[in-house]
This record gives structure tokens, sequence and C-alpha cells, in this order.
């Protein structure tokens, strides 16, 4: 057979497609979600192959924003979420472009979560910890009263038990629809973690792509050992306020992880593969030397998969 007749052949059969062969084509929305764009080289990405190396491009070890639930995923090995159901109010009836009652049910239906934290008991490597992962895409990660009241009552859970507490920080700051009462969440949090410290009981707090204002200035940096991710910015007002109220430049590099590192405000960056590793080793070192015995929970077999 010629080439030109293998040609042909081929063409006759795909003519013979039948209806129901036709509508199993991928669509153009199907074809972009098997195909992930970096933010930073713009090298197109199996998405499959992404989600294998944990959501960071591998060819230049840019870190994708990833969710609460999918960081659960990647953590723990079981996971039992404390307070799902807790959800948030309107104090004050805020409106602005549009009610915040509205802002809330977008968000809900958006992410799949009532609050911009999950919080809930988990195991890493052998080791149980009272774990909570904020989330930036629920409203852009905001503190508001149920956050607070959430990490708060994670950590009473945590001193009750004897666990040591791990945060994943994310998130644009305090939440203005809120007001005030967003703005106290700081001092909740921050009294809690003292009861935490006297108990002699280890918090490991994390910081990820983006950790900013009343986050920043509360739990977010209160930690016994403050990691960064690698990648991640993190600050208490952004780079454009700052630069127009000091009339300066600032470095490239400015609330950057490796630029906090450089100058003391974090203990260690790392990339995203070694936390959940390192985080193990701390907690285990720090039972073992400090002689607490935690109060184990029981997690009823909860895998991660069925608790997030």
């Amino acid at each position: 057979m010629s080439l030109r007749d293998w040609f042909a052949s081929k063409r006759d059969k795909s003519t013979k497609l039948d209806v129901a062969a036709m509508n199993t084509r991928l669509t153009d929305e199907e074809i972009c979600k098997l195909w992930t764009q970096c933010f930073n080289c713009q090298e197109n990405l199996p998405t499959k192959e992404l989600e294998k190396s944990l959501m960071v491009c591998p060819q230049c070890g840019y870190h994708f924003r990833i969710g609460a639930h999918k960081r659960i995923m990647q953590l723990c090995d079981d996971f039992m979420e404390l307070d799902a159901d807790l959800l948030p109010a309107d104090p004050l009836e805020f409106t602005d472009t549009e009610p915040y009652a509205k802002r809330q049910k977008d968000a809900r239906k958006k992410t799949g979560l009532n609050e911009a934290v999950v919080c809930g008991i988990g195991q890493i490597g052998q080791e149980q910890l009272a774990l909570a992962v904020m989330d930036f895409t629920y409203l852009g990660g905001s503190m508001g009263s149920v956050v607070g009241e959430k990490i708060t009552r994670l950590i009473e859970k945590a001193l009750e038990h004897k666990l040591p507490v791990v945060i994943f920080s994310s998130s644009g700051g305090a939440r203005m629809q809120e007001g005030t009462f967003s703005l106290m969440q700081m001092v909740k949090t921050g009294a809690a973690l003292a009861r935490l410290h006297e108990a002699g009981l280890l918090y490991i707090s994390v910081l990820t792509e983006p950790t900013f204002g009343g986050v920043t200035a509360s739990f977010g940096t209160l930690g016994d050992i403050t990691i960064a991710e690698e990648g991640a910015r993190i600050g208490f007002a952004g780079r454009r306020v700052i630069e127009q109220t000091i009339r300066q430049k600032l470095p490239a590099d400015f609330q950057t992880a490796t630029y906090l590192l450089n100058y003391g405000q974090v203990d260690m960056v790392l990339p995203r593969g070694e936390v959940s590793g390192t985080l193990a080793s701390l907690i285990r070192l720090h039972r073992l030397s400090s002689g607490v015995k935690p109060v184990e929970l029981a997690l009823a077999g909860t895998s991660v998969q069925d608790a997030v």
C-alpha cells in the first residue's frame, strides 16, 4: 500500500465515526483542564503531572496556591474535622457593592467550604496534631469571627489532649465586613496561644502564599517555630502601600520568604515537598525532649478523603 493510499484509508475510517463517538470528544473547557500554565515560566504542564508534584512547577519550582482540602490531603495520613458546621453571621449588616451575606453565600458555593479555615485533628508520620489550614479562595482567606473562633477552639482541644498545634496561614488579613469583631480575633487567638505556650506545648506556624494583615500580626508570627513555604509573600501592609507611605522604592525581593529568612523573621524556608516530613520530625523531637505525653484522639479510621 502506498503512503497516499494509507492516508486515504485513514481518512475514510475517520468519516465513518458515528454520532455517539462524536459526542465523546472533549470540549475546549475539558481540554483546558488537562493542562495548566505556570504563572512564572509560562510552561504548559499536564495537570495530572502537576498534581503529582504537589502543585509545584517541575520546570521552575513555582508553588501554585492550593486550597485547604488539597493541602490536608497532601499532609495527613488521617484527619478528623472539627466545627465544620460553624457558620459566619452578619453582625454589622454590612453592604458595599453587594451585601456581606451574599458574599458569604457565593464563597460557600464557589469553594465548598463554610469558612476560610478548616480545623481538625490529623496525623502526620505517626504524630498526632491539631491542624488548621486557611483557604485563600474563601473571601481572600480573611479572618472573621468564625475563623478566630474555630482556631481558638482548636487550640483549646489541643490543650485538653496535650497535642501540638500547626496552623497553615494564607490570608489577606482581617475581614473588613465584620469591623471590630474581626480585629478582636487577633487578641483571642493570641491569648489562646499564650495558654498553649504556658502548658509547654508546641506551636508551629507555616506561612504560605500570601499571608498579610491581621493574620501576620497575630497567630501567623507567634509560632515557637515559624516556617515559610518557598515563594510565599508575607507581610502586614502591601508593597504598594508601604512605598507610597515612605516614598521610597523597596527591594525586589521585599516581603518574600527568603527575604524574611535573611532578616530572622522566619526560622526556615521549605519547598512544599519537605513540609510534611519536617513537621513530623519537629513534633517528634519536641515530644521526646519535653516529656509531654499526648492524650491521643481516636480518629475512628477516618481517611483524609472522607474527612475533607
